[in-house]
């Protein structure tokens, strides 16, 4: 009695597979319902459902690459799978992890005996899954950054350049008399934005009016002293993670409370909830935020590594730059771990020869003894 409740938790064979039930391929039919339990273990830890449907097609793929069942998997298909995604599809190191780990969450599902799909493999064919995602065929984590090392923040000068360039595509188009005056406005401003509080593409994307509201220590920002990131990076699976970012650039605020005063209403959606709305009453999408990044940067000539994404490191850079307490910095942009903020910390070699005259500045003020050691 005991056992049997042991294996009736989401996900076990005993809920997925009907007994007494003949399938004219019963092979397929194992596989369908291994699925099923995963989907259903997967659920009742309270993953989300677009993250369960992403991991189920990774499986999905896996198989029509091995043209074998979860019972017939080795290492070998995992070697020969990581090669094909290096090699063929040129995939980065975390991308080809990541679906490591997919593989690895699925085989450790089926071999836990807690589920029973083992046992069901065995009944039915005389053999079981394996655990086939070994620490010698998987990529290590071996780097807190895996990105592109070329990476880097704006230098302040190129960010001068890039706002007032963004400027003066409002100005050109209000002087042509043509269509466009007010999305280049909208765009202008949401670039500030972006920097000015250190936002993702995406988190920026999806912002609303009623995620500004008052600070009561910085009075003098207004409706807009915090914003509530709503739509924040998620950890895998999980729902999107909330934060709370402080206003403290007043150039910025000044920007956004010019554009929702005088420039959203022009779009004539009073009612639409979105910070950035389109001509057409949409919202604006991430896409378009990189699309009109990337003329803006071409049309200056600017480095083609800086991305929508090197604004983020601006801010975390500039704030680092201008004496900002690191783990104010570090709650604003929303990482856990201070290692993650240092990643987007791209000092200049002012700031480092600044840091250096300041720990060398004791030494050189110091009496004689002090210099000489005694």
């Amino acid at each position: 009695m005991a056992r049997h409740r042991f294996l009736e938790v989401p996900g076990s064979a005993c809920l997925e597979l009907t007994a007494g039930v003949v399938h004219l391929r019963p092979e397929d039919a194992m596989v369908e319902a291994m699925l099923r339990g995963w989907r259903a273990q997967q659920i009742s830890r309270g993953l989300r459902e677009d993250s369960v449907a992403a991991r189920e097609q990774s499986i999905r793929r896996f198989l029509a690459f091995t043209n074998d069942y979860p019972w017939q998997w080795t290492a070998a298909h995992v070697d020969e799978w990581s090669a094909t995604m290096v090699t063929e599809r040129h995939l980065a190191p975390s991308t080809v992890r990541l679906y490591q780990s997919i593989l690895r969450l699925f085989t450790e599902f089926l071999t836990d005996s807690r589920y029973g799909w083992a046992a069901a493999c065995e009944e039915a064919f005389g053999t079981f899954p394996a655990a086939i995602c070994h620490e010698w065929n998987t990529v290590t984590h071996l780097n807190q950054f895996e990105g592109r090392p070329e990476s880097r923040a704006f230098t302040r000068d190129e960010l001068q350049r890039f706002f007032d360039y963004a400027d003066d595509q409002v100005d050109r188009a209000v002087q042509a008399g043509r269509k466009g005056a007010l999305a280049a406005y909208r765009d202008a401003t949401l670039f500030k934005v972006v920097y000015g509080w250190g936002l993702r593409r995406t988190e920026a994307a999806k912002l609303d009016l009623v995620d500004w509201a008052r600070n009561p220590r910085a009075a003098q920002f207004g409706r807009f002293g915090s914003l509530s990131v709503r739509y924040g990076k998620a950890k895998r699976g999980q729902p999107p993670r909330r934060r709370t970012v402080l206003s403290v650039m007043g150039w910025a605020v000044e920007a956004l409370d010019d554009y929702v005063e005088h420039v959203r209403p022009r779009f004539g959606l009073p009612d639409h909830p979105a910070l950035w709305v389109t001509e057409r009453g949409g919202r604006i999408n991430p896409a378009e935020i990189n699309a009109r990044f990337v003329t803006y940067r071409e049309a200056l000539r600017l480095p083609s590594v800086l991305t929508p994404h090197s604004l983020r490191h601006s801010y975390v850079t500039h704030l680092t730059e201008d004496g900002i307490d690191r783990r104010f910095i570090q709650v604003q942009v929303g990482h856990e771990c201070d290692s993650s903020t240092a990643i987007y910390t791209h000092v200049s070699d002012d700031f480092m020869n600044s840091a250096l005259r300041s720990a060398l500045a004791p030494a050189f003020t110091a009496g004689p003894d002090v210099l000489e050691g005694r």
